[in-house]
């Protein structure tokens, strides 16, 4: 009966850090090729679940559904849309600032996100229930008293897969080469001429794609959104980016798995232990091991 009940804690782990994975995939980018902690990018996450959520209200509505795939794209663009602006308007005349100057910048759009988004009248503070029964029907499928629900297989299919995406752009792709070209010296893939500022818009926008996924399988899978959703899954996803060595694909997706399922135990045996878990562990990390599980060393320059 343990051995059971612990399956099913992992089961909801994995789903959870598979929600955690696309959020900490887009600061694992942005810090790569910019080394900037983007604070806002849960922020860009929640954009994501409210275009799903609009898409799918304003649709069903007409009387027509909106095809899944069209709903994930359009929760993709949102959020990438969204952190193109951003990337524009805040961050790019602070590029070669000091780094703190951005640190705070970031903080403070993600605090505008929240605040606009809370005084929309058509959106407001309150929470709202995602319809995602108007998207995908949700299926339960048992093993004995475990059971597995296809948003589960859904929410680990697509990060998964996105994740493989992006190994595939980034290791064999001209932009990707591009991407670690700038990530390893600016000036030299300046003059080698690269468009840095080309290929760090391309890097928030993937990386905006990407929170706004996992706005739109959270809605899905945990359905209840409001406009501050993204503060706690946006600090988590950084924790797990750091865990698993940011600025690194694969210990991104690492961390955020180990993540979840440290969550989704801890909440087994009290929720608020549970909450605090993360930051546990990012202490635990910074301590014994701070450049990550995946992460290597590097020399500052003097």
């Amino acid at each position: 009966m343990e051995k059971i009940f612990n399956l099913q804690q992992l089961i909801n782990g994995i789903q959870l850090g598979s929600i955690y994975a696309l959020i900490s995939l887009g600061y694992t980018m942005v810090y790569g090729i910019v080394r900037l902690i983007n604070f806002a990018h849960g922020d860009f996450f929640m954009i994501g679940a409210y275009a799903a959520y609009f898409t799918v209200i304003l649709s069903s509505a007409k009387g027509f559904n909106v095809p899944v795939p069209i709903v994930f794209l359009i929760s993709m663009g949102a959020g990438a849309g969204v952190a193109a602006l951003a990337n524009q308007t805040a961050y790019k005349p602070l590029r070669y600032k000091p780094r703190l100057s951005a640190l705070i910048t970031a903080i403070g759009v993600s605090m505008f996100i929240e605040y606009i988004f809370s005084a929309l009248p058509f959106i407001g503070p309150s929470y709202r229930a995602f319809p995602n029964d108007k998207l995908i029907k949700n299926k339960i499928y048992e093993f004995g008293t475990t059971t597995l629900s296809n948003y589960a297989i859904i929410d680990v299919v697509i990060s998964i897969g996105l994740m493989l995406f992006l190994t595939y752009l980034v290791k064999y792709t001209k932009v990707g080469k591009a991407m670690r070209a700038v990530s390893q010296d600016k000036d030299a893939a300046k003059l080698m001429g690269i468009d840095i500022e080309k290929i760090i818009m391309v890097t928030f926008i993937v990386g905006g794609a990407f929170a706004g996924a996992a706005g739109i399988l959270t809605g899905i899978s945990y359905p209840r959104i409001f406009p501050y959703m993204g503060i706690l899954p946006g600090l988590k996803a950084f924790i797990a980016a750091v865990l698993g060595g940011i600025g690194n694909i694969p210990g991104a997706m690492l961390g955020s798995y180990i993540m979840g399922i440290s969550e989704t135990f801890a909440t087994s045996y009290n929720s608020l232990l549970g909450e605090g878990i993360a930051f546990a562990i990012l202490i635990i990390v910074l301590i014994f091991r701070p450049q990550g599980l995946l992460g290597e060393t590097i020399a500052e320059k003097v």
